[in-house]
């Protein structure tokens, strides 16, 4: 009976210790949770528009090629940022702070494309909580939301941080 005991005890201590060995929250990554990774992939050029003489109409012109997503971008640094630095100890919101804080250029260039846009700057009832809001406001609050849902998500998930950038070779 002691014998059972004692090897009773050893296997739920040894299943307690385990269970906490898990590099510190950073153990394998929960499936189905990590968002991957876009890779900047090579753009191909662009066809050129057909040549035509002054004065003839042009045929099978393309247009002109869509400029990058702003937002796009922006979400895309938030989240290679949010993953890298969810590993820190501090308060989720805080890691959020810092991540906003370090895709500032992507946010204003976010901003700055809003306001180029011909009546974007107006304020309106936002449609989330109905107080008076612009864009510029609503980019934060949906920047900072953001961060804090892949910092989070990195956490509970153990996802990994993106791949480091490769330096260029002369």
């Amino acid at each position: 009976m002691a014998r059972t005991t004692l090897t009773a005890t050893t296997l739920l201590a040894a299943l307690s210790l385990a269970a906490c060995n898990n590099n510190a929250g950073r153990g394998t990554a929960v499936s189905g949770i990590c968002k991957p990774f876009t890779t900047a992939a090579a753009a191909p050029a662009a066809p050129q528009p057909a040549v035509t003489q002054p004065g003839t109409p042009a045929i099978n012109v393309l247009p002109a090629a869509p400029t990058v997503d702003p937002a796009a971008a922006l979400d895309d640094c938030l989240h290679r940022w949010g993953y890298t630095l969810a590993a820190s100890t501090d308060p989720a919101d805080v890691v959020a702070d810092a991540t906003v804080a370090a895709c500032g250029p992507s946010l204003i260039g976010w901003n700055r494309s809003s306001l180029a846009t011909a009546g974007q700057n107006v304020q309106a009832p936002s449609l989330l909580s109905g107080q008076p809001t612009n864009p510029i406001a609503e980019h934060y609050i949906f920047a900072h939301g953001r961060a804090l849902l892949y910092v989070v998500q990195a956490r509970a998930g153990h996802c990994a941080p993106p791949p480091a950038a490769q330096p260029a070779k002369s």
